[in-house]
């Protein structure tokens, strides 16, 4: 088993072992003293695992009640959380009692939430079942909806009391949406380790996939334990996401993944960046190959001109531009704030 302790507000761990999830009672019942729990999960995941998780938290003493909603960002809406939240009303859920998000990145965004801000505040466990959110999303307390006019406007920062990653529950993804993941790995190689990003570029990922969780889960816990609330270094997390938020946003967040997106918007930004001389020359094409690889998207067919168009509603932006995060080279990212008449000329448009 591997082990990680993130040091912010109240303390909580992280657990990684193949199995994991069948012995998940247990390590909920060490962080809680409530009587019952909700698990919230959605129509992939609940075939699957709802079962196995449920009868687990029955066994230490638990009363459990769960609520399903369809699976896809496409649910990722304020009706969703508002349907959540009157869901643990309606079954008298207290504020001893837990909530588990048992799923992908947009479950857990949204149990988080609900857990949030249901009486102000109530502990939740994250059980993410998806690389992407074995990697990325179940830790370090971002939670929050999408609006119709842009990607997580609404959201809290609320710490999970404990995180369950069991990496067999990969063995169900279908390769798409382990592709998807692949998008947030090769990110955390490009901003912050140099030697992970050229073992993914060179071996197989799934080779040594316990380890790929664990540095990717590492690098972030860093990061959120030196910079909680987004103040500074935690921006860097966002390397790609402006452009690939902007690109979900323009397919209306159905026919192209987050990983995806997120994918194309760090080849953008890398070719911008060594277009200006910012990025050293080389980094976008290792960028696109080691995405090439994992089968995933360089381009898109929207313009340059409408993806800068909708960046404008991205949450990162500031009142006189956008903060991009930008490569010096694989493994050395930095902040650079580009003023709202320069971001044309940042990607080469007149």
């Amino acid at each position: 088993m591997k082990k990680l302790t993130v040091h912010v507000g109240d303390t909580y761990e992280i657990f990684i072992e193949k199995g994991l999830l069948k012995d998940c009672g247990k390590y909920v019942r060490v962080v809680s003293k409530a009587k019952k729990i909700a698990i919230i999960t959605e129509t992939n995941v609940a075939p699957l695992y709802l079962d196995t998780v449920k009868n687990c938290i029955e066994n230490e003493g638990f009363e459990v009640v769960n609520y399903i909603f369809p699976a896809g960002e496409s649910s990722k809406t304020t009706e969703t959380i508002v349907n959540i939240v009157e869901f643990l009303a309606e079954n008298g859920l207290t504020r001893e009692d837990m909530v588990v998000a048992l799923g992908g990145g947009v479950c857990g965004d949204m149990a988080g939430f609900a857990a949030a801000i249901y009486l102000r505040g109530i502990k939740f466990v994250q059980i993410p079942t998806t690389l992407l959110s074995q990697v990325d999303s179940s830790v370090g307390g971002k939670t929050g909806v999408d609006l119709p006019q842009g990607k997580n406007l609404c959201g809290a920062f609320h710490q999970p009391a404990l995180v369950l990653i069991d990496p067999d529950v990969l063995e169900t993804l279908s390769p798409h949406f382990f592709s998807d993941g692949m998008g947030e790995v090769i990110k955390y190689g490009c901003i912050k380790s140099k030697v992970l990003f050229e073992r993914i570029e060179t071996e197989n990922v799934k080779d040594f996939i316990e380890d790929l969780i664990y540095d990717c889960v590492n690098i972030k816990r860093g990061v959120v334990e030196r910079d909680e609330k987004e103040a500074g270094e935690r921006a860097l997390l966002n390397f790609g996401h402006t452009a690939g938020h902007a690109i979900e946003k323009l397919h209306n967040f159905t026919d192209i993944s987050h990983g995806e997106a997120i994918g194309v918007g760090m080849v953008m930004i890398s070719e911008a960046g060594e277009r200006i001389g910012l990025t050293e020359r080389g980094t976008t094409d290792r960028i696109r190959k080691v995405l090439e690889k994992y089968n995933m998207k360089t381009e898109v067919e929207n313009s340059v001109t409408d993806i800068i168009g909708a960046m404008y509603h991205d949450k990162k932006r500031t009142g006189s531009g956008i903060k991009f995060i930008m490569l010096h080279s694989l493994g050395d990212s930095f902040i650079n704030p580009v003023e709202n008449d320069k971001v044309k000329e940042l990607f080469g448009v007149n």
